[in-house]
């Protein structure tokens, strides 16, 4: 565990190369374009003062775009205090624990480290599930937080925000701006905005989704550690299954947050999904039942 966790933190900075060269990119082109270095350096600024925003507030951010409430042990003492027995057991600290009213069944974990971390479940995920599978879910959003899962989820989050807002500004631009004189006649430079505004999304949906499938995998797994009862998590992902529908409120950069997919179905969107099939995870979990 602890090495997955070393993982998942050199994986931090990759990502972030990543990212940082693909804004690199987009800004090259607009440099090219309006024959203007300067215009790449404000680019890459804007930028990465954008993502380190999104960052600090991307759990604000992840409520308020849910609709997701905080809640105490009052308002609903089932699920707190599940999460409250669970931050117990996994010695981590208590997380602040949210409810969304959506009738999905979903549940995401959002945070920038432990001590600043959010779990949330639907009123759709409580509805279906006992206490066992309930259980089993929010001890999957709780190994996404001791694994740190939720720090890769946030800068992956904030930079797939600042990727998509550069593309859509080169488009306007591209468009509906006003081009230097100098510049017309100059399709290079057409060409050059129109690939870095067209393929960056979909390199950094490429990026988020080959770092989420496999933790949803190791969070699966984790889950079981925490509960000792691999049929809490099966019986969990069979419901999530056969109960499996788009949520009301929808965000694509969020999307690999929760424990099953927030999107509607479509090509591009399993093309590009951020989870691994449902019976690929209850495959991998009836198989690993022995070594639990």
């Amino acid at each position: 565990m602890y090495k997955q966790i070393a993982q998942n933190k050199r994986r931090t900075v990759i990502i972030m190369i990543i990212f940082v060269l693909v804004i690199a990119a987009i800004a090259g082109a607009f440099a090219y374009f309006y024959k203007d270095p300067w215009i790449a350096v404000w680019t890459i600024v804007v930028a990465i003062v954008y993502a380190a925003i999104q960052y600090f507030a991307a759990g604000s951010i992840a409520t308020v775009m849910t609709g997701a409430e905080q809640i105490t042990k009052k308002d609903n003492p089932r699920l707190y205090n599940i999460v409250e027995n669970l931050s117990i057991t996994t010695g981590l600290p208590m997380p602040k624990v949210y409810i969304i009213n959506d009738p999905a069944p979903n549940a995401f974990a959002t945070g920038r480290d432990p001590k600043h971390s959010i779990v949330a479940a639907t009123t759709g995920l409580m509805d279906i599930m006992n206490d066992k599978e309930l259980t089993a879910v929010m001890a999957h959003e709780m190994s996404h937080v001791k694994n740190y899962d939720i720090r890769v989820s946030m800068i992956v989050f904030g930079l797939v925000c600042v990727v998509g807002l550069i593309s859509d500004i080169a488009f306007r631009m591209m468009f509906y701006g006003n081009r230097r004189r100098d510049n017309e006649g100059s399709p290079m430079g057409y060409l050059l905005i129109l690939i870095a505004a067209v393929f960056s999304p979909i390199l950094a949906a490429m990026a988020q989704m080959a770092v989420s499938r496999e933790r949803e995998y190791l969070a699966d797994a984790s889950a079981v550690n925490i509960t000792r009862y691999p049929e809490g998590m099966i019986d969990a992902l069979k419901k999530l299954q056969s109960h499996s529908q788009p949520m009301k409120s929808q965000n694509t950069a969020a999307a690999s947050m929760y424990i099953n997919d927030p999107l509607r179905k479509g090509f591009f969107n399993n093309l590009f999904s951020t989870h691994p099939p449902i019976e690929k995870r209850i495959e991998r979990l009836e198989h690993g039942k022995k070594t639990f």
